[in-house]
C-alpha cells in the first residue's frame, strides 16, 4: 500500500479503491464511501472567525474535481506529512499524518490561546481487512488511543498537564466492508492500526517540536 502524493497546497492519500471511510472530517464526515482522503493546507490568517470553512473547502475541492474525497483542513505544512506501515499477521495498516501542536490541549480542559493557531493533527488510516461497521468504530477508537499515546510520549507541557492532542484533530479510518467483527487491542487489526498511527504521529510530533516547539511555551 502507498498512494500518497503531494501537490501543494494539497496532500492526497489514494486508497487504491473505494472503501468505507469513518471520520469527522470537514468535508464528507460520518460513514461514507470514498477512494481518497485529502488535506488542504491553509494559513492561520485565512481561518478567520467569519469564514465558513465547509463552504470554502467545498469550493476548493470543486476546482480540482475532488468533491468525492473525504477532506480536512490544516495550517500545518502538508509537505511535513509522516507515513508509517505496520504489518501483523494478515493485517497491514498504513497511516498518513500531518502533525502540528500549536493549539495543543489536555483532554478535559480548554487552554485560552492569545493567538489563533490551528496546527492540528490530521490522520488517515487504511486497513487491508474487511470490517463490519462496529469493527470500523473499534478501529477508530484504537487510532484515537494511538494518537493520544504518541502526543503524551513527546511530553509537551501545558498548564493543566501533559498535552493529549489538539483542539482540532481529525482522524479518518478506511477499510472495505465485510464480516470481521472485532478490531480491539487483542487483535491483529488493533495491534497493526495502533502501531502505524502511533509511529506516524510520534514522528510528526517530534518534527514539529524540533522546528517550532522552542517558540511555544504553553506553561507561561
Amino acid at each position: 500500500m502507498n498512494g500518497v502524493s503531494l501537490h501543494r497546497p494539497w496532500l492526497e492519500f489514494d486508497l487504491g479503491q473505494e472503501m468505507q471511510v469513518l471520520s469527522w472530517a470537514v468535508h464528507r464526515p460520518g460513514l461514507v464511501h470514498a477512494r481518497r482522503i485529502v488535506w488542504r493546507e491553509v494559513r492561520d490568517a485565512d481561518l478567520t472567525q467569519d469564514l465558513d470553512a465547509h463552504d470554502w473547502l467545498q469550493a476548493e475541492l470543486a476546482v480540482r474535481n475532488s468533491e468525492d474525497a473525504v477532506a480536512v483542513l490544516t495550517s500545518r505544512d502538508v509537505g511535513s506529512f509522516t507515513h508509517a506501515v505496520a504489518t501483523v499477521g494478515a493485517t497491514e495498516a498504513q497511516a498518513v499524518a500531518t502533525v502540528g501542536l500549536s493549539n495543543a490541549e489536555r483532554v478535559g480542559h480548554r487552554t485560552a490561546l492569545e493567538d489563533e493557531h490551528w496546527g492540528t493533527i490530521n490522520i488517515a488510516l487504511r486497513l487491508n481487512r474487511r470490517l463490519t461497521d462496529v469493527a470500523l468504530i473499534e478501529a477508530m477508537s484504537i487510532a484515537v488511543q494511538a494518537r493520544t499515546a504518541a502526543v503524551m510520549d513527546v511530553d509537551m507541557p501545558l498548564a493543566p498537564g501533559r498535552a493529549t492532542g489538539t483542539g482540532t484533530d481529525c482522524i479518518a479510518v478506511a477499510a472495505l466492508p465485510g464480516q470481521t467483527r472485532y478490531a480491539g487491542l487483542h487483535t491483529e487489526i488493533g495491534e497493526a492500526a495502533g502501531r502505524a498511527v502511533y509511529s506516524a504521529v510520534l514522528d510528526g510530533a517530534r518534527q514539529w517540536l524540533a522546528t517550532r516547539g522552542e517558540m511555544f511555551d504553553a506553561t507561561s
